[in-house]
């Protein structure tokens, strides 16, 4: 019997594709909100309209030497929930797919310029959702290829580095962090389905997930289980994440006592909560609780908490895929609210959205966040996610 592959929870495309693994999915309220439901479509489809109308001649959006922002649009392509558009610009979708082979390696990296984990890990995610068997000699040798991007900077096997289990961005860029490492657990993690195929190869080898969840930890404002020294438990960081160890991207604290904490940012936790996920952590685990309860103490859709305006599209993705896989319905706030995350994010991203269909950050450019081609793949991907649970 021909096996089925998981349902992306990152993706959420409205028919499973084929593969093994019983299906992760949002099963949807008894009464779902059909009204926002209709709003959400319509808001996809001026998104998916708009990237159509700005694909470049080569198939491919933005710059061609980064083939995971074409990944990404792919990706929003593939999880339309009416799958009107998905068959309206099916051409669109053909060319950019067609493009994106282009830069598949003989090492299983699937790169331009450079990036090459990040790009690598992107672009596998959407050769998933594309539910083609054509594609699975991609994965596998992606899957290969990631692996071996795998930190292991001490005594090998020993775990004796803050950086060892992690992945960076790869080429020159070396030190892992907790952005990258998410995108390669997630990749590794929905094409996991591929590893007894993978197994058969002699020259194969599984990720060390021990490894790996080590340095989820060790990214993580925890002292009980973070044996790293910089790790703090004062109140306004304790349980969140940095970039990784002993660095921030949203800089450092100075505490009552005279000692420098690095501070947790809303992103980063976002990541944090995901790796823990795709690495198989049980929710009912410490560290996941400690990172779920310092997402609702600073929960936020203003801003990417901790850095201001800085990567807040990023920061909408990462929060509907790390609280929707981790079953979280309500956040609770810092003065007990509960909040309907899922309906407060949507209602944002509906507001966000511009006339012609396209999101930007209009406040900061960092993370390339001033370009509409990502940007715009990034909304229509969260509205996706949100789609299922509302």
């Amino acid at each position: 019997m021909k096996k089925l592959i998981p349902l992306l929870i990152a993706v959420l495309v409205s028919s499973l594709p084929c593969g093994s693994l019983a299906a992760e999915k949002i099963v949807a309220k008894s009464k779902p909100d059909i009204s926002l439901r209709l709003e959400v479509e319509n808001a996809i489809g001026k998104g998916l309209t708009w990237l159509a109308a700005n694909q470049q001649s080569g198939g491919n959006w933005a710059q061609a030497e980064y083939p995971a922002v074409t990944a990404l649009a792919l990706t929003a392509f593939q999880g339309d929930p009416s799958g009107f558009y998905k068959r309206k610009f099916e051409k669109n979708i053909k060319g950019g797919y067609d493009y994106l082979v282009k830069y598949v390696k003989p090492d299983g990296s699937i790169y331009g310029k450079d990036l090459k984990n990040y790009n690598t890990a992107i672009s596998m995610m959407a050769f998933l959702v594309a539910n083609n068997t054509a594609y699975e000699p991609i994965l596998k040798n992606g899957r290969k290829y990631l692996i071996s991007q795998q930190d292991d900077f001490g005594e090998k096997g020993m775990g004796d580095h803050p950086l060892d289990g992690g992945v960076g961005y790869g080429g020159t860029y070396k030190n892992s962090d907790m952005n990258n490492t998410t995108s390669a657990l997630e990749a590794l993690h929905y094409t996991r389905y591929l590893k007894s195929d993978v197994a058969n190869d002699p020259d194969a080898k599984d990720l060390n997930w021990k490894a790996a969840a080590q340095f989820i930890s060790r990214s993580q404002n925890l002292k009980a289980t973070n044996d790293q020294k910089w790790a703090s438990d004062d109140a306004e960081n304790k349980g969140g994440f940095v970039y990784f160890p002993e660095n921030s991207k949203a800089g450092e604290t100075k505490l009552a006592d005279g000692k420098v904490a690095f501070r947790s940012y809303g992103s980063a936790s976002n990541n944090g909560l995901l790796s823990y996920m795709y690495a198989q952590v049980d929710k009912s685990d410490p560290r996941v609780k400690a990172v779920t309860e310092w997402l609702g103490r600073n929960y936020s859709l203003t801003e990417n908490p901790g850095m201001g305006q800085a990567g807040l599209f990023y920061y909408y993705l990462t929060m509907a895929k790390a609280l929707s896989i981790s079953g979280v319905d309500t956040m609770t706030t810092k003065d007990g609210k509960k909040i309907n995350w899922r309906q407060d994010l949507t209602k944002m991203l509906l507001d966000l959205q511009s006339a012609d269909g396209s999101w930007v950050n209009q406040q900061s450019g960092r993370y390339w966040e001033k370009d509409p081609n990502l940007i715009t793949s990034y909304a229509t991907i969260t509205l996706e996610i949100l789609y299922r649970g509302l």
